[in-house]
């Protein structure tokens, strides 16, 4: 059965708060063992929403669901002992979700407003390039928080202006996310576009992801490791990526085992990285591979104003893997294995950039097929490395094509580079390598 949210109360015109109304049929379509609550054409404005058991929220051509920006309309976060970790973000509430249920779908060609454009100001902090993150200027939850759900769907809606995370899917379980659109502000602090979290199983398909923080991201942050183990068995493709941080993100969450991941088929659109790979807390990435990329990656402007303030993780690397202790915060930095990258074609400004320590080596990782033009596409000069979150932070750097420290296992095959404009960031050398071994390089050249 539908249950239109217009019969339980619900008014038009983005005013009032219809959560209250929205709420009702969702409760009334469990209770009934499931239906499909419709939203109209129209703009609702509406504070935090739970889905339940068996509930389909299906928004029409030309309904727009808009976030409440008050923090009174919004859910904190179900937290239990133990889940405030201040690496993990747990903070500002979401505004739709579900938690502890079986059987969920968001669907529809309608739009979820976050109301983003609200929320971030840009206050000219990298003295006229506009590129910087925007300042924060007011409240911001989370879009959605998806917990415990077995049997999650997400098809065909548009996901507009996050304040913060878009779709975050914490220890879910049969996950599809098909043809949907992400389109953020691509100057916004911390609008990750979709984010699995201790997920198991998660198929992500045919979608548009435009944000400026990370596109997608698998982590394993510590609450939920702890609740749902490991994040496992997530296949990416054909999809459109653009980020001015990474287009795809393993990590920096890495309190539990992240394995078995597959990307591949899509387009990187001017991204500061194609893809990252981090361990930082414990954890073990393992069983990850990447393969059909085309696209750009390039450096962005930072805040210059602000001395400290937040900035883009990238420099404009087509591939960067990272096992590196966090600034301040010794113990075991974790295991990065079995990773591997073929048929990339990538215009960067940065190197392939592949680093770990004597006590965590990064291990067998293979690259074939890559095809990688050195070319500078952006306002900012190069010559910097950068490993934050760590102790390494930035630092500057001449450029080779490929950067490997401390790899126990490297294999480069079937590749080329061509260096396009020389100048002050390009060292000269194809590959540069440091406490490496088991190594085979093979790259040609191409002025």
């Amino acid at each position: 059965m539908d249950y239109p949210i217009l019969e339980f109360g619900a008014k038009e015109g983005g005013e009032i708060n219809c959560a209250a109304a929205i709420q009702a049929a969702v409760d009334a379509a469990c209770a009934a063992g499931g239906g499909r609550v419709v939203i109209p054409a129209g703009r609702f404005l509406s504070g935090s929403v739970l889905l339940r058991d068996n509930v389909e929220l299906h928004l029409c051509p030309g309904a727009v669901l808009l976030s409440s920006l008050d923090p009174q309309d919004i859910l904190p976060f179900p937290h239990t002992d133990g889940d405030d970790n201040p690496d993990d973000g747990w903070d500002g509430g979401f505004f739709l979700g579900a938690l502890h249920a079986r059987n969920v779908t968001l669907s529809g060609q309608g739009t979820i407003d976050g109301q983003g454009n609200k929320v971030f100001a840009d206050t000219n902090e990298d003295n006229g390039f506009h590129e910087c993150p925007k300042t924060v200027a007011a409240f911001r939850p989370r879009m959605m928080l998806f917990e415990d759900i077995e049997n999650f769907t997400v098809r065909d809606v548009t996901l507009k202006d996050a304040a913060f995370w878009t779709l975050h899917m914490a220890g879910c379980r049969h996950v599809r996310i098909q043809n949907i659109l992400i389109l953020n502000d691509d100057r916004g602090a911390n609008n990750d576009g979709i984010d699995p979290d201790c997920c198991q199983d998660v198929v992500i398909t045919g979608c548009i992801v435009k944000t400026g923080d990370d596109a997608i991201v698998v982590k394993s942050t510590g609450p939920m490791a702890g609740h749902y183990g490991p994040c496992e068995n997530i296949v990416i493709a054909n999809c459109v990526l653009h980020s001015r941080d990474s287009a795809l993100k393993i990590g920096t969450e890495t309190f539990g085992a992240i394995r078995n991941v597959t990307l591949s088929d899509c387009v990187v659109q001017d991204c500061s990285r194609a893809v990252g790979v981090w361990v930082r807390d414990g954890g073990t990435v393992e069983h990850i591979h990447v393969h059909h990329l085309t696209g750009a990656t390039r450096r962005y402007a930072d805040c210059y104003a602000r001395p400290g303030a937040p900035g883009w993780w990238g420099k404009g690397e087509p591939v960067f893997v990272s096992a590196t202790p966090r600034a301040g915060k010794p113990g075991p930095v974790g295991t990065i294995r079995d990773v591997s990258f073929d048929h990339l074609y990538l215009t960067s400004e940065s190197c392939v950039f592949l680093a770990g320590e004597p006590e965590s080596p990064l291990q067998d990782l293979r690259i074939s097929d890559l095809h990688l033009t050195l070319a500078r596409q952006g306002t900012q000069p190069g010559g910097l490395f950068d490993e934050q979150p760590s102790a390494r932070h930035v630092y500057p750097h001449a450029i080779p094509a490929l950067y490997a420290r401390s790899v126990n296992g490297l294999t480069v095959r079937n590749s080329t580079v061509r260096f396009v404009g020389q100048g002050e960031a390009w060292s000269g050398r194809v590959a540069e390598l440091e406490n490496c071994l088991h190594t085979a390089v093979q790259l040609e050249t191409e002025e």
